[in-house]
């Protein structure tokens, strides 16, 4: 069978510099183990499959695989499947809105000027870490305990734990130990000067499936469970974007946003660099 597929650039600023993701489509009749193992053989941060959806008011289902497990939620691979299942002629049951149906229950998608953004799900897991958990992250990171501003649970499907130090350059100057034995998925975040282009850095460090950390580009995930504790706290207001893959030579954008609900959105390009069909 035929089975049509998409790379697909996103929060890039231009082609090649946001977050790549491979999006299958037709994927009727894959199993998990073989849905794992094309994703493991690509080796991209995530991969998805596109399904036919099975809850009403959804337009689509997804399933959403990293090259260790399966994810309820993932944000680049929602937008990235949202753009493909667009741009192949899917059309929305609602006009200007597009409804994924994933792991986490149903995701709303807008489609704006700008691109695409999504309304960033409930968390799973909020609160403050304890000093243990805080002491694996000092030793994760390679830190002294003191750099750390404030840390805080923000799980909405992939584990993670904020991190928030003094500025933008002490996210960059951070170097990870490069194997961890237990599974940790943290996300650094510093402010950026006041007059820059961009609010916050952000980075992405998480275990792999060998236990090596990796360090992920773009993370729509993260930056919507870090926008919704910057709102919380007071430390954003209204709207910011914020940079993320600088470190890796990415120029990854992500326009984050509350709207008078406290809905938080979380948005960027989109761009198709590779199509074509594989059996």
């Amino acid at each position: 069978m035929n089975r049509p597929f998409k790379l697909v650039d996103v929060f890039g600023t231009d082609a090649f510099t946001g977050n790549p993701l491979a999006v299958i489509a037709g994927a009727e009749g894959l199993t998990t183990e073989e849905m794992q193992r094309i994703t493991r053989w690509l080796n991209l941060s995530e991969t998805t499959f596109l399904l036919p959806p099975t809850q009403a008011g959804a337009d689509y289902r997804v399933r959403i695989f990293t090259l260790a497990h399966e994810l309820p939620f993932a944000g680049h691979p929602t937008l990235g499947t949202c753009h493909a299942w667009l741009e192949a002629g899917g059309k929305p049951k609602r006009a200007g809105v597009v409804v994924q149906e994933c792991g986490a229950g149903l995701i709303e998608v807008r489609q704006k000027e700008k691109g695409l953004a999504f309304a960033a799900p409930p968390l799973i897991r909020d609160g403050e870490p304890t000093e243990a958990e805080i002491a694996e992250l000092v030793a994760v990171l390679r830190i002294d305990r003191d750099a750390i501003v404030a840390a805080e649970w923000v799980d909405n499907g992939p584990g993670w734990i904020a991190v928030l130090l003094g500025s933008a350059e002490a996210v960059l100057a951070v170097e990870p130990v490069r194997h961890h034995a237990a599974r940790i998925d943290i996300g650094l975040v510093g402010p950026h000067a006041p007059g820059s282009d961009t609010a916050f850095e952000l980075r992405a460090i998480f275990s792999g499936p060998d236990g090596g950390m990796i360090e992920d580009p773009v993370t729509g995930s993260l930056n919507a469970s870090v926008g919704q504790w910057l709102f919380a706290s007071g430390r954003a207001r209204g709207h910011y974007v914020a940079a993320q893959g600088t470190k890796l030579g990415r120029t990854g954008r992500v326009d984050v946003s509350q709207d008078e609900s406290g809905q938080v959105w979380v948005g960027g390009r989109t761009l198709t660099l590779f199509s074509g069909q594989g059996d």
